[in-house]
């Protein structure tokens, strides 16, 4: 795919100034600031950036998306070169946090997480590095969760959301059309295994990412892990133990789950299961789509189901690009983010890896592109999703308890009571400690 030049060359730098970006927004600004931009000379510069691989064989892997993406930036800025290294999701998290603990710090990270990093005041705020185009482009409530403190640090750089899909064929042969409530997704579970369907709904509540199903499931029942309006965790609401109740009563008790227990089953084999024809329904994002096209599984999405009808918020899900204040080179920083979230270069990303787009340009254009229809249905859920609250340096340890202990809530001896009380002791102690 060809990546992205127009308007980057010649960018002024436009930092970001008090009220300035609600006017820009306004007006709505979007194309590059003029002035002059780098150039090179005695003082040449060399960015180092460490990166997560989104690709899936070597064929699409990050490395030459970035090595593209570099090679077309060094060309329009001599005196600048940008070094990418890729690592996997499983081990990049721990190669930049070695790199820091080690004072070698890069001077970009596009990774999980930042608020650890900004609450020890290693990153540039946002303000510090971006043009102000470029800052009033990222959609709202990404950019709202790369606060800390009120400060902006975290830089979205992708994104996702969920939606239930359900197996057309297994539907069609049951006489079931999708549901829009729970009540409405337990009887089409009951009669999925009528059928012999091995798992009408696969819950993955194991270690590797119980907290996006819970989550959804929390927010479908109208409770999450924080309250919107005192800003503080409340994992043990009312809302949330109903929540869990009726999955442990309606679903799992009724052995309309598979094909493990919740515990025990892990997204990625639930997607598996749902690719091999063998799930009627479960909650996914968009690379799912890929993976059940390829095994040739008829599917539909629709919003995942509420108590009442279609929930109103969805789980969303941002990864972040930071910046180290250590090597102290926030202007080519800057200018070089700028070109990374030009507009046709976050399009070339998303479309790359089947991701939403952080930014309303790019957004605006996939909704109406016919080449991205697939993903109409979750760019639509966009804005009505909300996010875990990773501007919290509490949230990685409350995290790391959720995966540990919720796939316990819906078993036959479980109390969502008192693990969600757990839960939200955790939550307590880890915010009293920040």
């Amino acid at each position: 795919m060809g990546v992205g030049r127009v308007g980057v060359q010649g960018r002024s730098r436009g930092r970001r100034r008090t009220g300035a970006m609600a006017a820009v927004s306004a007006l709505g600004l979007t194309a590059a600031l003029g002035g002059c931009g780098l150039t090179g000379g005695s003082d040449d510069v060399t960015l180092r950036l460490v990166a997560a691989d989104y690709g899936d064989n070597e064929s699409n892997g990050s490395q030459k998306y970035w090595d593209k993406l570099v090679t077309a930036y060094e060309a329009e800025h001599p005196g600048v070169t940008v070094d990418v290294t890729v690592y996997s999701w499983n081990d990049v998290d721990a190669k930049v946090k070695e790199m820091v603990d080690a004072g070698k710090a890069p001077d970009m990270a596009q990774i999980g997480a930042y608020a650890d990093y900004a609450a020890k005041d290693l990153l540039y705020r946002a303000d510090d590095l971006l043009s102000i185009p470029v800052q009033a482009d990222f959609v709202a409530q990404f950019a709202d969760a790369g606060r800390v403190r009120d400060v902006q640090y975290g830089i979205p750089f992708a994104s996702s959301t969920r939606l239930l899909f359900y197996n057309k064929t297994l539907f069609e042969k049951a006489g079931i059309s999708a549901p829009t409530t729970w009540k409405e997704l337990a009887a089409d579970a009951e009669a999925l295994k009528a059928e012999g369907v091995k798992t009408p709904y696969a819950l993955p509540l194991g270690a590797e990412e119980a907290q996006a199903e819970t989550m959804q499931w929390l927010l479908s029942g109208g409770g999450g892990y924080t309250d919107s309006d005192l800003g503080t965790y409340s994992i043990d609401s009312s809302e949330n133990v109903a929540t869990l109740d009726w999955l442990k009563d309606n679903l799992v008790g009724k052995d309309l789950i598979g094909p493990v227990a919740p515990g025990e089953l892990n997204r990625a084999d639930a997607f598996a299961a749902f690719a091999a024809g063998d799930v009627g329904m479960l909650n996914g994002h968009p690379s799912l789509m890929q993976m059940a096209k390829k095994k040739g599984v008829k599917f539909g999405m629709v919003p995942m189901p509420g108590i009442d009808g279609p929930s109103k918020v969805s789980m969303g899900v941002a990864d972040w690009m930071m910046a180290f204040k250590e090597n102290g080179h926030a202007d080519e920083v800057g200018d070089f983010l700028d070109f990374v979230y030009d507009k046709q270069n976050v399009l070339d990303f998303s479309r790359e890896y089947d991701l939403l787009p952080v930014t309303n340009s790019a957004s605006t254009v996939m909704t109406a592109a016919e080449q991205d229809a697939d993903l109409k249905p979750f760019l639509e859920r966009l804005p009505l999703s909300e996010l875990y609250p990773v501007g919290r340096t509490s949230w990685a340890e409350v995290s790391a308890d959720i995966k540990k202990r919720i796939g316990s809530t819906v078993t036959s001896g479980g109390s969502p009571s008192a693990i969600l009380g757990g839960l939200q002791s955790t939550a307590t102690r880890a915010e009293s400690a920040e």
